[in-house]
């Protein structure tokens, strides 16, 4: 089970760092991306391991990956864009 859980927390960190890599102005702050990816990782792979049991280590790898992914998808910020508008253009009126 150790192995798992170090496996499933350095796999979370990875994908985490290539996250932070990759995407660095849709992310929040860094230390707050890497300290997700692992805890996420350990959490999938814990949730994995009791759901299976020892002995299916290739699929507790893969789970801790994906709730890694998904939870740090979470974090995703939005592109900065101005708003658009739905109708035509109107003039402002006047200030007097």
């Amino acid at each position: 089970m150790i192995w798992e859980a170090l496996g499933a927390t350095a796999l979370g960190f990875a994908i985490a760092y290539a996250a932070v890599r990759q995407l660095p102005e849709r992310l929040p702050s860094r230390s707050l991306v890497l300290a997700t990816g692992p805890v996420a990782g350990l959490l999938g792979g814990l949730i994995c391991y009791i759901v299976l049991g020892g002995g299916h280590v290739l699929v507790i790898l893969a789970v801790a990956a994906a709730v890694s992914v998904a939870i740090l998808s979470l974090l995703l910020g939005e592109h900065v864009r101005p708003p658009q508008r739905l109708g035509p253009e109107v003039a402002s009126p006047p200030r007097m």
